[in-house]
């Protein structure tokens, strides 16, 4: 149904056919124009229909849109729709048209990928071979990780598992999420039978595969479509569950590669660009050259030897259930095509990882992985899932071809054994130099077929140029970022369309995005080839707040608190290297340079450091040069053995706004009663400003420490807490309770998760540690400032502490402590902006909220940024600028509101006074706290009060929201006056333009090119006004309908129909 239908349209659509079969059989001059008439309604009614229905479309995008809405409707208004045509195969000299002729093909071409004849007869040998050696999993004792799953286990996989479409079993995640607590009691009992009696059911090995057109290529050709396979939700869960299991013992074991960046907790594909990038840049200063290859692995996940997986976790030593598992996982894999509603043959997936999987990714990683350790070490490699890029440096190219020829030979002969094939056709090399003398490019082969070289090659989304110019990648990216800006073009209006807040987070989400990606790596190109992008920023914001070309930069970043781009980039560098600082065995923090590279970099400064090092300059510059960071394990506990946390509330039920301390302090000594054969310790953090501190109080000894100034109040109540732990350690005593008021704290401690604070971490492993040398501890929580002694002393060495603690601080502090500071930068170069008309009304870079309307909210930045199109206008017209008449100054936004004589009555009329500031300004057109009532209204109350008191009101009315029947079109004539204020304006949405006689003598002869339109309260109107025509003054109405009609284009907006205005 289309959105826009409604019953105006149908009706006259009706209508419309009934004059056109009077027509056909009576065609009469008469009928002939009454069908005419009635069609070209038709058509105006449609479109004031359609672009109705567009506004309102685009008006509801407000900051209270959620995500899943806002991404639907923009992609609603960009053009994307999910659909799917039943495409006509070519399969040689056969045409396939029918939808099961389809799916069969499609169902072929998918089994034909994987099955055993795709492999070369000498892997073929090699496999058949191997496979007669059967891997035998039994364990002879019992693994942890071969323990039964545990409901926390089972909750956990559905609270990560997000909304997909069903198996063949048609069960969603949603039903599993809906369980109560006995139904997911049974299903756990049913994944442990599964588990323990090593049995996998049949049902799961089957999946629906629905085929998805790669882009860009031709559709009858079945091998140009994409298996997106759709398997059990229920099975899904189960493999999250053994993920877990299996992905921590991968981790602790070490048995994946540093260098493997893919689908790893703490990595991303910004360790392999910034690893390529340093060695590009160490090959430059040392003048040496560097080459660089980029394999593709030809349908590596369709391909990958299932018996290959299991042999390399069987050598691992995985034994028990969990390879069992992983064994039954990959046996006996079937599917169906989907097309339309027709499902094809069962076929068989002879090899390969099944797609759609948890658990393929996984076992293919581990797979995959194996073959970094084939690479000789003289070649520098990394890996993401799939993508492996070698390269090698030196300054004999001919040493340099042979090194690359021999890995390359090396990875060869690796596929070779394990069923891949490299294809030398999609593979590139790159050949990095700077110097300008000629010299030959390299020359690898694979299997006799040369790998083409290029001058530039797209990595993991960034383009690397040859020189590292990165110039090829930001033409690139602002092309791309070019058309984005239409989706904001066609999302905002100035007098309708989504406001400020949504355009923000769509210009963030579609826009931002694509040009925050790598850019701790091209961010070290020439400001002169960044710059490019910044007129993309520029042109963003300038559509989402409604100003114009001429308004200052500064002024919009201001305006829509948005970093520059240049300081942007810096955050997003600092904040990466900050958390690759927080992962253990990060390769990043082995990127040290040495001490003659660094003497080399010192001696040619023209060249660019690596990234590490401009990392650390950042963070010099911010006091955090020598800030040690916190690791980040997130592998401290297993799943199936999660330390139980849990405290005591005496205080539960009570108000502390409601309550006396005495009752409280009378809770607490009740409370210490009960527990009297525990030993107290209370702890406390305190943060004020220039001071962080932690104390710990126990009926022997007070500590207290003084922590980083970037620690935040928690850091010092988890340290209090873990030094506490710390000071029990080597006592005798084997009873304690430990008193923190931070509910925050011990709710964070009692709720595991991998994302946990990583000071709570250690306070889980020393509480487990404790609590295996019989220490029995219980923590509780207490009210602050109530008069309990403990805590109270525990306040005051936490806010008096001197001891410095040196200890390492914790990604999320150092975060917030680094965005601070930036901003305290951004804050001083807005200080330092001069002739800004802006800095008078904002002096402050924070956020202020945008208005809900879209036209007010683009008029009033206009205002505040002092640039707008009756002051500014000339700048686009190449004319003079305005002068003011009684001033003889140029006519500016502060000139108009604050210093013209002019105006004076009307500053004393609203403002009681004849001196106003900006300031005044902003105060009376700012919101009030009730987001219901702004002053808007209050304004607009005030001058429809004003108008009727001097006699001057004159009222705008337009056929586009007609409030009663009548002609469309035309001058209204003056003897309609007489109207009905409830039938006419009751249900009106328009806005009376009030016109005293002193301002309408001055701004009428300048004819300005559009009135104020919003919505106004008709019956408060009608109230105030009462309208009858002795009260309307004649000469203003004149002065106002002369002007409108001359602008009416401008003045009113667009419909289907004639924009007739009307004066009343």
């Amino acid at each position: 149904r289309r959105p826009w239908w409604n019953e105006a349209c149908r009706d006259s659509r009706r209508e419309e056919k009934k004059l056109w079969n009077i027509f056909r059989r009576y065609p009469t001059t008469e009928n002939h124009i009454a069908f005419k008439r009635a069609k070209a309604l038709v058509r105006r009614i449609r479109r004031r229909s359609q672009r109705e229905s567009w506004i309102n479309f685009v008006s509801s995008l407000t900051s209270s849109t959620s995500s899943k809405q806002l991404w639907k409707k923009v992609k609603a208004a960009n053009g994307i729709y999910r659909e799917f045509s039943i495409p006509v195969l070519n399969t040689g000299n056969v045409t396939h048209s029918a939808p099961l002729d389809i799916a069969n093909t499609l169902g072929h071409a998918f089994a034909q990928v994987s099955a055993t004849d795709s492999y070369r007869p000498e892997f073929v040998a090699i496999k058949n071979r191997a496979e007669r050696t059967p891997l035998r999993y039994t364990a002879r004792s019992t693994l942890p990780y071969n323990y039964e799953f545990r409901m926390f286990e089972l909750e956990t996989a559905l609270s990560r598992a997000h909304d997909t479409s069903p198996g063949p079993d048609g069960i969603t995640y949603n039903m599993l999420r809906h369980l109560n607590t006995t139904s997911l009691s049974h299903l756990l009992f049913l994944f442990n039978r599964i588990w323990t009696e090593q049995k996998y059911p049949s049902q799961w090995h089957g999946a629906i595969v629905i085929p998805i057109l790669k882009p860009g290529k031709d559709p009858s050709n079945p091998l140009h479509y994409r298996p997106i396979a759709l398997t059990s939700c229920l099975c899904k869960t189960f493999e999250r569950m053994v993920n877990a299991r299996l992905v921590f013992e991968l981790e602790k074991q070490g048995c994946i590669s540093p260098l493997q960046s893919g689908f790893r907790r703490g990595r991303s594909t910004f360790d392999n660009l910034v690893l390529l990038e340093t060695q590009v840049r160490n090959a430059f200063v040392r003048r040496n050259h560097l080459v660089s290859i980029f394999f593709d692995i030809e349908k590596a996940n369709d391909r990958a030897w299932r018996y290959g997986i299991l042999s390399t976790l069987f050598k691992f030593g995985f034994r028990g259930n969990l390879p069992i598992f992983l064994k039954n996982f990959l046996s006996y894999r079937t599917f169906r095509v989907r097309v339309g509603n027709f499902y094809s043959n069962h076929f068989i997936q002879a090899e390969g990882v099944p797609q759609g999987s948890v658990l393929s990714v996984t076992v293919f990683i581990v797979h995959l992985s194996q073959i970094l350790s084939h690479l000789p070490s003289s070649v520098h490699r990394n890996l993401y899932v799939d993508d492996l890029q070698i390269s090698c440096q030196g300054s004999n190219m001919h040493l340099i071809e042979r090194q690359l020829q021999n890995a390359v030979n090396k990875l060869v002969a690796w596929c070779n054994n394990n069923g891949h094939a490299i294809s030398p056709e999609k593979s590139r090399c790159v050949h990095f130099c700077r110097k300008r003398s000629i010299h030959l490019d390299p020359v690898i082969h694979i299997n006799n077929a040369s790998i083409p070289v290029v001058d530039d090659i797209r990595f993991l989304g960034v383009i690397f140029d040859r020189k590292l110019t990165f110039l090829p990648h930001i033409l690139h990216q602002w092309k791309k970022c070019e058309r984005s800006l239409n989706i904001l073009k066609v999302l905002s209006r100035t007098s309708w369309g989504a406001d400020r807040t949504s355009l923000l987070r769509i210009y963030q989400a579609v826009i931002l995005s694509r040009i925050d990606y790598g850019c701790m790596v091209y961010g070290s190109a020439r400001p002169t080839v960044l710059r490019r992008l910044d007129t993309i920023h520029h042109s963003a914001l300038r559509i989402c707040s409604g100003t114009f070309r001429t308004s200052p930069v500064e002024s919009l970043y201001v305006t829509c608190h948005q970093l520059p781009l240049h300081l942007w980039r810096q955050k997003i560098s600092a904040l990466y290297f900050i958390r690759a600082q927080s992962v253990p065995k990060h390769p990043i923090n082995h990127l040290r340079l040495p001490v003659s590279l660094r003497r080399l970099y010192a001696a040619r400064p023209c060249h660019i450091l690596p990234f590490s090092e401009r990392a650390k300059m950042l963070l010099h510059d911010s006091d955090l040069n020598n800030v040690s960071v916190q690791f980040s394990d997130f592998f401290t506990f297993p799943l199936w053995e999660i330390p139980q946390f849990s405290f005591l509330n005496p205080f539960s039920g009570f108000d502390k706004s409601s309550t006396a301390p005495v009752t409280f302090q009378q809770l607490f000594h009740h409370h210490r009663y009960q527990y009297s054969s525990f030993v107290p310790i209370f702890t406390d953090g305190s943060k004020s400003d220039g001071h962080v501190g932690c104390g710990v109080v126990s009926p022997s000894d007070t500590l207290s420490y003084r922590l980083r100034n970037c620690c935040s109040v928690f850091t010092a109540e988890l340290v209090a807490i873990f030094c506490a732990l710390q000071e029990i350690s080597p006592s005798n005593q084997r009873n304690f309770i430990l008193y923190t008021d931070s509910m925050s704290a011990l709710e964070t401690l009692s709720h595991y998760d991998n994302r946990i604070h990583p000071v709570a971490l250690e306070i889980l492993s020393v509480l487990q540690f404790l609590r295996n040398k019989g220490f029995n501890l219980i923590f509780c929580w207490v009210l602050s400032h109530v008069g309990i002694s403990g805590n109270e002393t525990a306040d005051i060495i936490a806010r008096f502490a001197s001891d410095f603690l040196p200890r390492a601080l914790p990604y999320c502090d150092i975060k917030k402590f680094l965005v601070s500071d930036l901003l305290s930068v951004w804050q001083q170069k807005w200080n330092l902006v001069i002739h800004n008309k802006l800095y008078p009304v904002k002096p402050s870079i924070g956020l202020w909220p945008a208005l809900p309307v879209r036209e007010l909210d683009v008029k009033l930045t206009r205002l505040r940024i002092g640039h707008t199109r009756f002051t500014h206008r000339h700048l686009f017209l190449d004319q003079r600028a305005p002068r003011c008449p009684t001033c003889q100054v140029d006519f500016t936004v502060n000139h108009i509101l604050i210093e013209c004589p002019s105006f004076k009555c009307h500053r004393e009329y609203h403002f009681n006074s004849s001196s106003v500031t900006l300031q005044d300004l902003e105060t009376y057109l700012t919101p009030e706290k009730d987001p219901k009532i702004n002053n808007y209204g209050i304004l607009r109350k005030d001058h429809i009060q004003n108008g009727r008191a001097v006699g001057g009101v004159a009222l705008l009315y337009s056929q586009r929201f007609p409030s009663r029947p009548g002609p469309a079109g035309g001058r209204c004539e003056r003897g309609r006056w007489n109207f009905s204020v409830d039938e006419d304006l009751h249900n009106s949405d328009h806005f009376p333009i009030i016109l005293p006689h002193s301002f309408t003598d001055l701004i009428i002869p300048r004819q300005p090119s559009r009135f104020i339109f919003g919505r106004a309260n008709w019956q408060v109107f009608k109230d105030l006004s009462e309208l009858a025509p002795d009260i309307v003054n004649l000469r203003d109405i004149d002065a106002v309908e002369s002007c409108i009609l001359r602008s009416a284009e401008a003045t009113i907006p667009k419909s289907s129909g004639p924009s007739g205005a009307h004066l009343l």
